[in-house]
């Protein structure tokens, strides 16, 4: 692929770097999450203090950006998105939603935790760095237990439910045989040789700090803020709408959102129904499942043996779609496909460093116990994982560094934007006929279906809705039944999921809400340019922009 015309940095290029600097220097996680130069042995400051200082900069950014003049298209761009996302993030701290952020998922109590996922353990030095972040991680907690603590004085809790949930978490990781000792105890260099006597005393002085604090962290969840925590799961429309736009980066209508989610449910449920009459004739959804389940020939068993089929169907992917759908750079055809080290349940991804020094990984968080895997159900998750999933959105992004700045490349962007793709290129690849096995099919439509009920129970617990059976108001019972009823999955999985949608209102819609925009956008324009649209033209132009709010994306692809 032939590299974009470089482009001359401009003073809104400026302010966007220099907002990126400002937040590797403020949140160190951020050089790591980039694969940048940093201070990543320390800790970003989660205390109120902190934060404080987070949205103080933020507010001249925004400031600065309202004094500015866009020179190209470019900068209209990054003006635009990054004023929104920044005036949102400030509404929130307004609102005190940092007081109150503690869900199952995506807080810091998982943060801190889960950089050391993507830190280098190449070297000495690698491991050297790692045991001064180890020792950080109590400071880290201790602020995050103040931030916490403020929210109780101020009113500002999350749901009881999150708490205990969270507490759990932070038992297992101040456990003897949790993730720290796990870690620090497997340390060797990149060649297989052992580490020096003196940095393994010292990870393991780091590791027992890290679970030490992990487990007063669990002790003050149990004991202080689980008691001023509220009973109540749904956070009201005002905050939800707030959290909405903030994972859209698009202000939608959520009353009309909900009744389509619902519609779209509905023809998920059929267009599955369909399918599965192919697999068992006359059959229904889960006599077609129980007969997948028991054909050896979509088992893959170990993780051994799944981490090979992730590599192998995703290198096939990349070849395939490089020759005649995508215009692929040689340097996002790199995937790596990892087994994470953590068994929380869940698939994701990671982006490339700045200068692809580190690939970009799909990481596959495999539950204890759960050993046997079924390809039928995840082909569809490499593409949406991978390519052309999150990898080549973001990966393109990362390679367009001759026409993006670093804020572009690397942080801007929302989950509505990059769930939305991904399951938009899941669709896609039905298009080009990669899903024409029925199973394969089956298997998309049923994290479709799921990403669809998503949209109707989140909304409909947090804004209080009607149930859809007349008897009262969606809650966490309700919700749960409802989920078990549209989700092939094991009860534990289906458990934890409706508690993340609790804990973190306005993300799961987030997907499929973000598929609907991503197809509404293309609609609107092969509408507009009639015989002369190409797909493979429209796909490169979306992501030669990089991570966008939907509103941003629609502005700048539909002028």
């Amino acid at each position: 692929m032939t590299a974009q015309p470089s482009r001359s940095a401009t003073p809104i290029d400026k302010i966007a770097e220099d907002w990126v600097a400002t937040m590797v220097d403020l949140d160190p996680d951020t050089a790591i999450w980039m694969g940048v130069e940093g201070r990543i042995g320390e800790i970003g400051d989660y205390s109120p203090a902190g934060h404080d200082k987070l949205v103080a900069e933020a507010k001249k950014v925004v400031s600065a950006l309202a004094a500015a003049n866009p020179v190209d298209e470019v900068d209209e761009v990054t003006k635009t998105d990054i004023t929104s996302e920044l005036s949102l993030e400030i509404a929130a701290a307004e609102a005190g939603y940092h007081l109150r952020d503690l869900n199952v998922i995506a807080s810091p109590s998982q943060g801190i935790r889960e950089i050391f996922d993507l830190m280098p353990t190449e070297s000495e030095a690698d491991w050297s760095v790692i045991s001064t972040r180890l020792g950080n991680v109590p400071d880290a907690i201790d602020g995050y237990i103040e931030t916490l603590k403020k929210g109780i004085a101020t009113g500002s809790v999350p749901a009881r439910r999150q708490v205990a949930e969270v507490a759990q978490q932070a038992r297992k990781h101040g456990d003897p045989l949790g993730f720290f000792f796990d870690f620090t105890g497997a340390a060797k260099l990149g060649d297989g040789a052992e580490l020096p006597a003196s940095l393994v005393a010292d990870l393991k002085k780091g590791a027992e700090a890290s679970a030490e604090a992990y487990d007063r962290l669990a002790e003050f969840l149990e004991t202080e803020l689980a008691p001023a925590a509220t009973e109540v799961d749904g956070v009201g429309r005002d905050l939800y709408a707030l959290r909405s736009q903030h994972f859209l980066g698009a202000k939608i209508d959520l009353d009309e959102t909900y009744e389509w989610g619902i519609e779209e449910l509905a023809r998920m449920v059929a267009e599955q129904t369909r399918i599965a009459g192919e697999i068992v004739p006359g059959g229904s959804v889960a006599d077609a499942i129980e007969a997948l389940e028991k054909d050896p020939s979509r088992k893959l068993h170990g993780t051994d043996a799944l981490q090979r089929w992730m590599q192998e169907t995703s290198d096939k992917a990349v070849a395939d779609l490089s020759k005649h759908h995508f215009d692929i750079p040689d340097a996002i055809k790199n995937l790596e496909c990892m087994i994470a080290p953590t068994q929380e349940g869940g698939i994701y991804y990671t982006g490339p460093a700045d200068d692809f020094s580190r690939p970009g990984r799909m990481w596959w968080s495999v539950p204890e116990g759960v050993t046997e895997f079924d390809t039928w159900r995840e082909l569809t998750t490499v593409y949406h994982e991978g390519v052309p999933g999150h990898h080549l959105q973001i990966g393109q992004a990362v390679y367009n560094r001759a026409t993006l700045n670093l804020w572009r490349r690397q942080l801007g962007g929302t989950s509505g934007h990059a769930e939305g793709w991904a399951l938009y290129a899941e669709r896609l690849m039905e298009e080009l006929g990669y899903l024409d096995d029925p199973a394969d099919r089956l298997g998309m439509l049923d994290g479709q279906r799921m990403r669809a009920a998503r949209v109707v129970l989140d909304i409909g617990v947090h804004l209080g809705k009607p149930r859809l059976d007349g008897t009262g108001v969606w809650d966490h019972d309700y919700a749960l039944g409802f989920m078990r009823e549209n989700v092939n999955m094991n009860d534990s999985f289906v458990r934890f999921e409706v508690n993340r949608y609790l804990g973190w209102p306005g993300q799961a819609p987030s997907y499929k809400v973000g598929q609907r925009i991503w197809e509404q956008i293309r609609d609107a324009a092969q509408t507009r340019d009639g015989a002369s649209f190409s797909f493979k033209d429209f796909h490169k132009k979306a992501l030669d922009i990089g991570g966008v709010g939907l509103d941003t994306l629609k502005a700048t692809l539909l002028k």
